[in-house]
């Protein structure tokens, strides 16, 4: 287990605009696979010379493979149809900005609509060229299998499987078997992304997702926290050694947000029954509500408090950061706390609302931070 380092990133970095046009151009055939991974690859490796210049020691590709941060488990799996994401049943909105239009947040998401298999390994090929060109310890970043409930939808899923839980048992399975195939390549640090309790802390999201499933909040928490410590379980009892991290967020693309709500009516369960080691947790606005939750954090755990806004290029206040992670510790030991960005820069390919420059001047802030509080 590593808990040494106090200074990270969620994941994903800002792709190059060659890179998406490449994308854009490929699906249409007009670029060859070659070119494609070739891009790939110089997108790659300039993550992690970013990343190494700012001084960050857990390393990503910077998720620029992807089209979005779930690509890595849902490009993978065979028996999903293709579905616009254009966030019907949710709201965005950005703070101190006009609100996106539904066509500037469309992207192709999922559906199950045959029985779930595993067509290819993403990650795997992430995971291969990491070990060969990152400077240091690096991380592999994945939805939560918990979040397959976003591959369920009623008239596409239902034929093959009746139920969300159905469908979950699958996804669970087929997460498991690629952790402990990345474990037999040499990967040590697994991050599982999941969205699915601000389905629950949220209330306005929380009643739409009840309409949709028939699931209550306490259904939810109980359906979620198991699929989560089953996955955990499973990989702790591969390797037992590997630090295995989760991310929770409320919703990040182009600079907007979805959901709102403290910790509070998840914290206990979350905190206290899904057995990772390093929590990284939203914390860059009131919307995340405050510190208190963390009272529920078991001892020996990692906090990595999302202080830094992805969504802003405006940079906190380096003296404000330490009063707030003076704030934390009185709920969670200094010694078990670090500072993080509150999620990635690009959750979605076209990224969010600041410069690669800008990027880089948030990773260093974040850097300079540890550096000042733990030295």
């Amino acid at each position: 287990m590593t808990t040494q380092f106090r200074a990270e990133h969620v994941g994903s970095l800002l792709r190059p605009q060659a890179l998406l046009d490449a994308r854009a151009a490929h699906a249409k055939g007009d670029v060859s696979d070659e070119r494609l991974r070739e891009l790939e690859d110089e997108a790659a490796l300039a993550a992690i010379a970013l990343q190494r210049d700012a001084g960050v020691e857990v390393f990503t590709e910077g998720e620029v493979r992807r089209g979005t941060f779930m690509a890595g488990l849902m490009e993978s799996l065979g028996g999903l149809v293709p579905v616009e994401e254009t966030g019907g049943l949710v709201s965005w909105h950005r703070a101190g900005m006009a609100d996106p239009t539904p066509e500037e947040l469309a992207f192709e998401g999922a559906a199950a609509g045959g029985k779930l298999y595993q067509k290819k390994a993403m990650t795997s090929t992430e995971a291969a060229f990491l070990a060969k060109h990152a400077p240091g310890q690096y991380k592999i970043t994945m939805m939560a299998a918990s979040m397959g409930t976003s591959l369920w939808q009623p008239g596409i899923s239902d034929g093959v499987y009746p139920s969300p839980e159905q469908l979950l048992e699958d996804v669970v399975r087929l997460q498991i078997e690629e952790i402990h195939t990345l474990f037999d390549q040499g990967v040590s640090w697994i991050q599982l992304d999941s969205l699915s309790y601000m389905w629950i802390i949220d209330t306005e999201l929380r009643d739409k997702f009840t309409a949709m499933t028939g699931l209550t909040a306490e259904q939810m928490l109980d359906m979620t926290v198991s699929m989560d410590r089953a996955v955990v379980e499973a990989a702790k009892a591969k390797n037992p050694d590997a630090t295995i991290a989760m991310h929770f967020c409320r919703g990040n693309n182009r600079s907007a947000w979805m959901g709102e709500g403290s910790y509070e009516p998840v914290a206990e369960r979350l905190f206290g029954e899904v057995g990772v080691d390093r929590f990284l947790l939203e914390y860059d606005s009131e919307r995340a509500g405050g510190f208190e939750p963390l009272r529920h954090m078991p001892a020996g755990r990692t906090v990595m408090l999302g202080l830094v806004s992805t969504k802003t290029p405006q940079l906190e206040s380096p003296d404000d950061l330490r009063r707030r992670i003076d704030a934390a510790a009185e709920h969670v030991p200094l010694e078990n706390l670090g500072i993080t960005t509150q999620c990635g820069f690009a959750s979605t390919a076209s990224g969010n609302l600041l410069t690669v420059d800008e990027q880089r001047r948030k990773l260093e802030l974040v850097v300079q931070t540890a550096q000042k509080v733990w030295g």
